[in-house]
């Protein structure tokens, strides 16, 4: 960092403009502090943006493992265990801001909003069941499996049981597609099929399922398969 001029330094801009001036390049230099011989701590920043996933720019640090990261020169066990914690905390962060203590969420576009950035990104399917009460408070927030890149099994019995412990009336079933494209598969369809029927069996009525893409979703009760 010696050799940048002070006014370009990512602290000194940081402190004097905000973090908001900085690139993403920066704002992990920052973070990262010290680079090492070979390269500065903002060169080290610019190889972990453009390590594996280079087209999702900063994105793509919430998809490498501690093993990507120490592939790279610099980058030890402590540094690459602030940079996967980091990628944590924006998840949590997103979830909260989306709907702090027990949201009310009644329309795709909520649930959708609420489970993006924990999903999204994710390289294998999952399916979360969200149980609710009389009056759509969400009472949890269950991860029901994850699977292989292609699929995610889970059946009606794992999901009611859950639904019983925590007394919900009604429940909403999301899950991902990792290719980024929401569209239902057959599949899909089956699945949402059987759980709504033992769903009217129990009295635990399934109100939608939200299958995430890449900043996109679809609701199967908005076309009208349930």
């Amino acid at each position: 960092m010696k050799d940048i001029p002070p006014d370009e330094r990512p602290y000194e801009r940081c402190q004097k403009m905000g973090p908001g001036s900085l690139t993403d390049a920066e704002l992990l230099a920052v973070i990262i502090r010290t680079g090492s011989r070979e390269a500065t701590s903002l060169e080290l920043a610019q190889k972990i943006l453009a390590l594996n996933y280079p087209d999702l720019g900063i994105l793509g640090l919430l998809h490498l493992s501690m093993t990507d990261l120490m592939k790279l020169k610099g980058i030890g066990r402590v540094k690459a265990i602030q940079l996967t914690c980091i990628g944590e905390l924006s998840r949590r962060i997103w979830k909260r801001a989306a709907g702090a203590g027990r949201p009310i969420l009644k329309d795709p576009e909520e649930i959708a909003r609420y489970c993006m950035e924990d999903m999204r990104h994710l390289e294998q399917e999952q399916i979360r069941a969200l149980f609710f009460d009389t009056k759509q408070h969400l009472l949890q927030d269950v991860v029901l499996s994850k699977g292989t890149v292609d699929s995610s099994v889970i059946s009606p019995r794992e999901i009611f049981i859950q639904a019983l412990r925590c007394g919900a009336v009604t429940l909403i079933l999301v899950h991902n597609h990792p290719s980024g494209d929401p569209s239902p598969s057959r599949e899909d369809e089956r699945m949402t099929m059987r759980v709504r029927e033992a769903g009217q069996i129990l009295g635990i009525f399934l109100l939608d399922h939200v299958i995430i893409g890449d900043t996109t979703y679809i609701s199967l009760r908005e076309r009208g398969m349930i």
